[in-house]
């Protein structure tokens, strides 16, 4: 029989190593070096997906001086006892059978500093402070500096480092046309733009010689009005080719972009053209990046040469066991990245350290995660996320576990949550989990509504019941016009052309995405140029018809999405506008009737014609059970709020461990 993903799981040179396959751990922020044992932390988060198969590691990103830092306590490689201080991560690595290089990330006009630095003087859109331009003699030092970097690095033990050169940092500023107007050597054409990068690699190659990898991470597609074209980019790759890279890794869209890459609105491989237009362009090996998640996808890319290598990041923070388990035929058992961003991204921008929705012990490797016991026999009630993870984790651990699921199948919210547009990866959380409970023995019991007589028999219960939808009190809300979003998710609800909305929470905006519809075509709806011929890979986007007209509301006065994920919001903002969604902040319901919704907003009565009024207003726990019978309650049964499949699963899990 024909090896599993066998292009995939194949070895590669790169430069004077021999990588043991194809797959590569990602760069990522993760601010495991703000917490107590940092060190430790973050060796001990590296070694995981080593040990879990992945042929080379590239660390987080390191700044090469103190102005080249992301934020005041960001890590710099600078010094000797720097270098030092980094060897446990090297050799935690290293014991596993990878590779380990070291990022070398000047961040630059996005730094979080009083006084930032770039190619010239301006702000950042995503930056508050205004960088100020290095001159000809500080880029000088910049590139000294980087060299030491790389040096020290090596003296660490690191196989190498990677020069960050993409997503809008201090490299790409210089290389785009938006951002560099210089009039000395470090300017003017595509040849001056790209010189920081390609002097960086030749002076780290001269200093530390053949045997030390170099990785490049180039912009493939900036995403920015005023980026650089195809023609450019692949100019810039040349020359780093030239000046001693040993492999490209493919950065994709500035930070500051108005197009999602990573998110889950972003089809699979929806930059792979990027990837293919660099391969053509240099002889050295080329990684393919961003929403790639599986193995079977991974394996297509480099089958048909878009690339030589995959780098993943995010889907190894859900799973690091993610080659292993290819390698071994279990790839229905990897737990799949759903691109939610909320664990990961959003937990950075919230100035904590990032973790993983469908894996909670990510990021917390250095935690104690050991069952408590064993061998006990253990009633779940309720197959939504925190039931799945308790149900799972609990067998796993030993225990005789029994999931009680009212309902004809397992996924409590997250069937309504595969419904909405561009969600379609909750089905492969979905399939994760029912695979999960074949591979743990879970006995399961659908269409089974527990009560206290069943549970009697069992030695532990944990009720993971979910939530039932708040109705809020409104003159009305029992007219025919009024639905709930579940039966409008699901189909069971008719809708017609006008819908008001009740809510601006995160259901009530997914709801209203699923009613306006629209085009589907990812390129034609954020503008994105397949061919790169136009800079930064922009063209006007496609103009949308929405299917319905649709207006949210909600009684706060607060700013629509506030509580929404800061990694996503914007992008359901700049989708609502385009399909002409309406958002009404301030109101104050009055009742609902024929003609549609009355409220009252700045002390003037309105009314808001419409067909159809959803509720999207919150949600109540269904906790009743937990007066009957000795319980844990978890997930929406414990607290229902904004719906939260990232507590549930880490709250279902450390319930199962607790027992």
């Amino acid at each position: 029989m024909a090896p599993p993903f066998p292009t995939l799981l194949s070895p590669i040179r790169l430069g004077a190593h021999v990588l043991r396959n194809r797959v590569v751990m990602g760069s990522m922020h993760t601010r495991l070096d703000t917490l107590d044992r940092p060190v430790d932390r973050q060796a001990a988060f590296y070694a995981a997906r080593a040990r879990g198969g992945v042929a080379l590691v590239i660390t987080g990103g390191v700044a090469p001086n103190a102005a080249g830092r992301m934020e005041e306590d960001a890590a710099v490689m600078a010094t000797a006892a720097d270098a030092e201080e980094r060897r446990p991560i090297v050799d935690a690595v290293h014991a596993q059978g990878a590779l380990i290089v070291m990022q070398i990330l000047h961040a630059g006009a996005y730094a979080k500093l009083a006084a930032p630095v770039g190619p010239g003087a301006y702000r950042a859109p995503i930056n508050a402070n205004a960088a100020r331009a290095l001159s000809t003699e500080e880029v000088e030092q910049t590139i000294a500096d980087h060299v030491r970097a790389a040096v020290l690095a090596g003296q660490a033990g690191f196989d190498g480092v990677e020069v960050m050169g993409s997503e809008g940092y201090l490299i790409a500023e210089f290389a785009a046309p938006r951002t560099n107007q210089r009039t000395d050597r470090f300017g003017g054409d595509i040849a001056g733009r790209g010189l920081l990068a390609s002097e960086i690699v030749r002076r780290i190659r001269a200093r530390t010689g053949p045997g030390f990898l170099i990785v490049f991470r180039i912009s493939a597609l900036d995403l920015i009005e005023g980026g650089n074209t195809g023609a450019e980019i692949a100019a810039l790759a040349q020359a780093i080719e030239a000046a001693g890279a040993d492999a490209l890794d493919t950065g994709i869209g500035w930070h500051e972009a108005q197009v999602p890459t990573i998110a889950y609105p972003v089809p699979r491989a929806a930059f792979a053209f990027a990837t293919r237009a660099l391969k053509r362009a240099v002889g050295i090996p080329v990684m393919a990046t961003n929403r790639i998640n599986t193995p079977e996808m991974a394996e297509a890319l480099l089958a048909d040469g878009t690339a030589d290598l995959v780098s993943l990041a995010r889907p190894l923070l859900a799973d690091p066991d993610f080659v292993a388990k290819a390698a071994a035929g279990r790839a229905d058992e990897i737990a799949p990245c759903i691109a939610c961003n909320q664990a990961c991204l959003d937990y950075i921008f919230g100035a904590k350290p990032a973790t993983c929705l469908v894996n909670p012990r990510a990021g917390r490797e250095a935690e104690d995660w050991t069952a408590r016991s064993t061998r006990r026999r253990v009633a779940v009630v309720g197959s939504g996320p925190a039931g799945l993870a308790a149900a799972t984790e609990a067998a796993a651990a030993g225990h005789s576990v029994t999931l009680f699921e009212a309902g004809v199948q397992i996924g409590g919210q997250l069937l309504l949550a595969r419904e909405v547009p561009g969600k379609g990866e909750f089905d492969g959380l979905l399939a994760y989990f029912h695979r999960r409970l074949e591979v743990t023995g879970v006995e399961l019991r659908l269409g089974v509504r527990a009560d206290a007589a069943a549970l009697a028999e069992f030695d532990a219960v944990i009720l993971a019941s979910g939530i039932v939808p708040r109705m809020p009190d409104i003159p009305g809300i029992g007219h025919p016009k009024v639905v709930a979003y579940a039966d409008v998710l699901t189909g069971r609800a008719t809708v017609g052309g006008e819908v008001a909305i009740i809510g601006m929470g995160g259901i009530a905006v997914d709801v209203a995405e699923f009613l306006a519809g629209g085009d589907e075509d990812f390129q034609a709806v954020w503008g994105i140029d397949p061919a790169i011929a136009m800079p930064g890979g922009l063209v006007p986007a496609r103009a949308e018809a929405p299917a319905r007209r649709v207006t949210l509301f909600q009684r706060s006065r607060a700013r629509p999405g506030e509580r929404l994920g800061k990694s996503t919001f914007w992008i359901h903002r700049l989708r609502m506008r385009a399909r002409g969604v309406g958002l009404v902040g301030g109101v104050e319901y009055v009742g609902i009737d024929d003609a549609g919704l009355h409220y009252v907003r700045d002390g003037v009565a309105q009314l808001h014609l419409c067909d159809t009024v959803v509720v999207c207003a919150g949600q109540e726990p269904n906790d009743g059970l937990a007066a009957e019978v000795h319980c844990q309650v978890v997930g929406g049964a414990r607290l229902a709020g904004e719906l939260d499949a990232l507590r549930a699963i880490e709250e279902g899990t450390r319930a199962a461990l607790a027992l």
